[in-house]
């Protein structure tokens, strides 16, 4: 690969026609972006998952041995199955003042801007580094940047801000809630449907289960947010997924639930778990041992993305809005990995191209607009790097 400029659009084009939906391999990519990097001198840490099929890359334009920013995206994307495209989701399609594609919006086009301005990293002379992290599996979790973080500060550099590039509107997002996933299983006992006294009914008691965290919602909605700052208004609370049953004349013996909490900014999480743990032992599962005492309710996670909480004033903040050219930050409801920057002790921001309100959906796109104010913003960053 030659080191020659490359426009943000077409850079984009190669990002989207990977198809790294999250159930796929992302290390074709993360090789091109290698590739990319070392055409101009640029060497990359390759942090390889557990099972060695995906990768995150982190690369330093700069000095060594200086804090730093860090520029943060993920390469994964959610799946297109079932969705009415206009177009071919992994072909980037320009229609007007648009460009079409899966992860066009949500991450790809914030990488793109990334890649695209590399030409101009390397040629100031920078006395502050500028730091590039490339992630997978955001989309199911958040789970696949947490080996990178870890590694900040201990044989990577820890970066003195961090700069998450999720689709804001080019907005500076200093907050965010968690987002924590469980699945609650219990397990009864099985009898003919006609002798129901003979077995334990799995599903009643999920139901029952599933009672208690629709009583916490309705209190947490109640019980609001006194920040006054997120939409909606509140640490929510909701059942997704349930299943159980083998046949519609046998009393069930399993019910698995999937629920989720996003808790705003300092919500006890593990409160909330352990009010539904007790309320399954004290008055749950006692009526099903009547009948089956093998009967069993556990509950196991399925991921954890810790919040964003606002650290106002800090150096990724102070440095985002003054790019920006803002005065004011906000807060999303979805959740970022901006949480485990913060956790290691790296103030952070989210701020990128795009709108959250195109991601995940047929026909997703990000405006040219939004591309070209993502570049403004890293141009401004360059030349405070430089400076």
């Amino acid at each position: 690969m030659l080191a020659v400029r490359t426009t943000t659009e077409e850079l984009l084009a190669y990002l989207v026609a990977f198809d790294t939906t999250s159930r796929n391999s992302n290390l074709d990519l993360i090789a091109f972006v290698r590739d990319y990097l070392a055409a101009f001198g640029i060497e990359s840490t390759i942090i390889p998952s557990e099972a060695g099929d995906k990768a995150s890359l982190f690369a330093t334009i700069g000095p060594a041995g200086v804090g730093g920013v860090c520029l943060s995206g993920h390469s994964d994307v959610v799946p297109v199955d079932g969705q009415p495209w206009s177009t071919d989701p992994f072909t980037l399609t320009p229609v007007d003042d648009k460009v079409y594609g899966r992860g066009s919006c949500d991450m790809k086009g914030f990488l793109a801007c990334c890649l695209a301005m590399v030409p101009d990293m390397v040629a100031r002379p920078l006395a502050t580094p500028i730091h590039l992290l490339v992630s997978y599996d955001e989309e199911i979790g958040c789970t696949g940047v947490v080996p990178a973080v870890r590694r900040l500060g201990v044989d990577l550099p820890l970066p003195r801000a961090c700069i998450v590039g999720e689709p804001t509107s080019m907005r500076v997002v200093d907050a965010h809630k968690s987002g924590i996933a469980y699945v609650t299983t219990v397990t009864g006992r099985e009898a003919h449907s006609s002798m129901p006294q003979l077995g334990a009914n799995a599903i009643f008691a999920a139901a029952a289960l599933i009672g208690e965290l629709d009583r916490i919602r309705a209190e947490l909605v109640a019980a609001g947010d006194p920040s006054g700052r997120f939409d909606p208004p509140s640490t929510t609370v909701q059942v997704t997924v349930v299943g159980g049953g083998t046949a519609g004349n046998i009393v069930p013996r399993e019910c698995a639930i999937r629920w989720n909490v996003r808790g705003l900014p300092g919500f006890d999480e593990d409160a909330l778990l352990a009010r539904v743990t007790r309320f399954g032992a004290e008055v749950v599962l006692p009526k099903l041992r009547e009948t089956a005492p093998e009967a069993a309710i556990t509950t196991d996670f399925i991921y954890k993305v810790p919040p964003l909480s606002p650290q106002t004033g800090s150096p990724a903040e102070t440095l985002a809005l003054r790019l920006a050219g803002q005065n004011r930050t906000y807060t999303v409801s979805y959740g970022t990995e901006g949480g485990h920057f913060q956790a290691q002790g790296i103030p952070t921001i989210i701020c990128g191209p795009g709108s959250i309100d195109q991601a995940h959906k047929p026909d997703e796109y990000i405006e040219i607009s939004q591309l070209r104010a993502c570049e403004r913003f890293l141009a401004g960053l360059i030349a405070e790097c430089a400076g």
